[in-house]
This record gives structure tokens, C-alpha cells and sequence, in this order.
């Protein structure tokens, strides 16, 4: 096979314009954030009370708000997988049945490049009390179940799943487009020759698409997972962080303590920790789905 040799300068010259431009936008500002952390600031004046590692203790000892927000954030991470097994199966259906499958799984990723504001406006309306319109009370006075009426956003016992169903419906198209383009790129060469051999429907599923699918599932896990422990603009559009922090998680505390409460030291602490949670996960997934795709090649 001929290979293309091009001298290591050249490749040098290409790829440090990017490389430069990736660590100022990514790694820079972590540093900052870490210096920041060893400070009392609030961010506007100039006296800066250097405090060490004070504000990290605060945080895991004696925040009230920092371990719930954990939890919360961990399970919107948690929830937001469920949907990627059905996903990988609506993908696989839509390929076998669907003639036309590229055009319905643009119909179900609209939702994604909708603003995260809209979205956030219109499902508001819809989880709103009956007298402001609310779609759901509505249906449930409807059916006559009135007991059952609630003002969603506004229970604190509530108000995290109806988050966790919108930001379901948002992403379902975007792990559907990435599952369903998986399934498409396996040859169909394979399943032809799985079929000669007596391997067809759900067989030819179990032996053939999913181990083929693993590194494409993985993506679809890292980016559901990773994207969902930064989760923010969503929860700061419908509810921000309320009722009485029961929808806070990492990010909007953060926001809150750094530019609500001018606690600017203690806001990038906050950052810092959640900066430490994507990457420890981030090794854990890759780490699981490397065991993974060792055992089904």
C-alpha cells in the first residue's frame, strides 16, 4: 500500500494552530479555575483572601446542598441512558421495515435543533397548573381525575422527573440519528451470508448488529452520560434550581453560589469537582465498553 510521507514539520505547521486553540479554550480555563478555587472572592473587587483547600472542605463537609445536587445529577445522567436501548431498537426496526427511514429519523430529531429555550417554555405551559392552561391537568380533569392535578414544576417531589422526561424527548432523536447511522454502516454482505447459514431477524440481531454496534453504542453512552452531568441550561430555563433546590444539580449550583450569591472562589471549586466527576466517569465508561468490545471481537 502506498503511503502518503509527509515531513513532520508540515504536520507540525497544521496541527499547532489547533492544538494551540483547543488548550487556551479547554485547558486554560481549568487552570484559572483551579487558582481561582484557593480564594474567598466574589469575583468584582480585588481583595482576594487566599483560603487554600477551605472552600473544597466546605464543599464535601458542609454544603447541605452539594450532595443531593450529586445525586441529582448522577440520576439525570442515569435517566438520560435509559432511552439508547430503545433507540438502538426503533434504529434497527426502522432500517428492516421503513422505506423511507432517513426521513422519520429527521422528524425525530427536530426536537434537538430546537433552542433549548423554547423548549423549555413550551414544556412549561404543558406541566402548568389547569387554570394557566397546563395540557396535563387539563387531560387528567378531562378523565376526571382531578386528585391527581398537580402544579408539576412547582413540587419539589415532581419537579426532577418532569426535567428528566423532557430532556428524554429532546435527546431521543439524536441517539436514535446515531444508532440508526450505525446500523446502516454495517455491510449488508453480512447478513446476507448470515442468512445462507440459517441466521435471520432476531438471530442475525444478536450475533451480528449488536457486536457490531458496541463502539457506536459507547458514543452514544459517553455523550448521553458526559452531556447530562453538564446539564444546565434546561434545568435553569424551566425551573432554576427550584422548588427550594429539589431540581439543583452541580451546574446550577455553581451558578447560583458564583454569580447569584457573588461566592466567585467558591463557584470554581464547584466547577473544579465537577470538572474531576466527567473525566472519572469518562475513564470508567471507556474502561467498561473497552472489556466490552475485547470480549465480542
Amino acid at each position: 500500500m502506498n503511503v502518503l510521507k509527509v515531513p513532520k514539520l508540515t504536520i507540525a505547521v497544521f496541527v499547532l494552530p489547533c492544538l494551540l486553540l483547543y488548550v487556551s479554550m479547554v485547558f486554560v480555563p481549568i487552570l484559572f479555575s483551579v487558582y481561582n478555587s484557593t480564594f474567598q472572592w466574589d469575583g468584582l473587587s480585588s481583595v482576594k483572601e487566599f483560603v487554600g483547600l477551605e472552600n473544597y472542605r466546605n464543599i464535601l463537609l458542609n454544603d447541605p446542598y452539594f450532595w443531593p445536587a450529586v445525586r441529582r445529577t448522577l440520576m439525570y445522567a442515569v435517566f438520560s441512558m435509559v432511552e439508547i436501548p430503545v433507540c438502538l431498537l426503533f434504529a434497527i426496526l426502522i432500517n428492516r421495515y421503513v422505506r423511507k427511514g432517513n426521513t422519520l429519523v429527521s422528524i425525530y430529531f427536530m426536537p434537538v435543533i430546537l433552542s433549548v429555550v423554547i423548549i423549555g417554555q413550551l414544556w412549561k405551559t404543558i406541566y402548568n397548573p389547569l387554570d394557566m392552561g397546563g395540557m396535563i391537568n387539563g387531560v387528567l380533569h378531562f378523565l376526571g381525575m382531578d386528585s391527581s392535578m398537580k402544579a408539576w414544576l412547582s413540587s419539589p417531589k415532581f419537579a426532577m422527573y418532569c426535567l428528566y422526561i423532557v430532556s428524554l424527548w429532546q435527546y431521543f432523536g439524536y441517539h436514535l440519528l446515531i444508532q440508526f447511522t450505525g446500523v446502516q454502516n454495517i455491510p449488508a454482505d453480512i447478513y446476507e451470508a448470515a442468512r445462507i447459514d440459517g441466521a435471520e431477524g432476531f438471530k442475525a440481531d444478536r450475533y451480528i448488529t449488536l457486536p457490531l454496534i458496541v463502539p457506536v453504542f459507547k458514543i452514544s453512552i459517553v455523550l448521553a452520560f458526559i452531556g447530562s452531568l453538564q446539564a444546565f441550561d434546561l434545568i435553569m430555563v424551566m425551573t432554576g434550581g427550584g422548588p427550594a433546590h429539589a431540581t439543583d444539580v452541580i451546574s446550577t449550583l455553581m451558578y447560583n453560589n458564583t454569580f447569584m450569591s457573588n461566592k466567585y472562589g467558591y463557584g470554581s471549586a464547584l466547577a473544579i469537582v465537577l470538572v474531576i466527576i466527567c473525566l472519572v466517569f469518562t475513564v470508567f465508561i471507556n474502561t467498561i465498553f473497552k472489556r466490552v468490545e475485547n470480549k465480542v471481537s
